[in-house]
């Protein structure tokens, strides 16, 4: 599936068009360990295309956590993505989560999207509550890119990366929001694990709500989702 994925995102790169919206989490180390893997087996002019025209913007970051952090999603980018496929970390954006004032750094941020030209192909995992980036529930349709606190259930799931300690996962991140999210030219929700199958049923099959914030991935006119045998059980 990772292959699938990294295929879909590499095809993208390759045409000329919006910046890709990247996204992080256990899902996606599978797709960028395929994606660079892919990319090293084009020919060198091929190669050399996608490095130079890279654009990307990241869903989200931690609030107080810097790019020296290991925890931090610019961390995370660079071990997955910027490093092994040789990218320069400037074309790879993300919310800067040391900025001083977070509500301006999401205004900021949201505003650099927009000027690019928003998103062309949107990467996308899926939260155990429904969340897509850090949207929490509930989150409606229009909301946009702005800094909001973590849900407890969110700060469990992601402790991982944080010794296991779900106290110590930041409080609060910037996302892009769902209105960013939904104005991306095509969207690629990836789900893996049996855990997702239920709340994967729930975002396709009943009514969008802002309680179940991917849901409204549904109203997507180039939606595509890639979930394993688990997650579709």
């Amino acid at each position: 599936m990772g292959e699938r994925v990294a295929a879909l995102l590499l095809a993208d790169r390759l045409r000329p068009g919006r910046p890709l919206g990247l996204a992080t989490g256990r899902t996606m180390e599978p797709v960028y360990a395929a994606l660079a893997r892919r990319l090293g087996r084009l020919e060198p002019a091929l190669a050399a295309q996608v490095r130079q025209g890279w654009c990307s913007f990241n869903l989200d970051e931690y609030v107080g956590l810097g790019p020296q952090d290991p925890a931090s999603f610019a961390a995370t980018m660079a071990r997955q993505l910027v490093e092994p496929l040789g990218l320069d970390p400037g074309r790879v954006r993300l919310p800067d989560g040391l900025a001083c004032d977070p509500d301006g750094e999401a205004r900021r941020y949201g505003a650099a999207v927009a000027a690019a030209g928003g998103i062309g192909l949107q990467l996308l995992g899926l939260g155990l509550n429904g969340h897509v980036g850090f949207n929490e529930p509930p989150a409606g349709a229009a909301v946009a890119c702005r800094c909001l606190a973590l849900s407890d259930h969110t700060r469990r799931q992601n402790a991982g990366a944080f010794g296991g300690d779900p106290g110590a996962v930041p409080r609060r991140a910037i996302t892009l929001g769902m209105a960013e999210i939904l104005a991306a030219r095509r969207v690629l929700l990836v789900v893996t694990g049996g855990a997702k199958a239920a709340i994967l049923r729930r975002a396709l099959g009943e009514p969008p709500t802002p309680d179940l914030p991917a849901s409204w991935l549904q109203h997507h006119p180039a939606l595509t989702v890639i979930a394993d045998a688990e997650a579709m059980g």
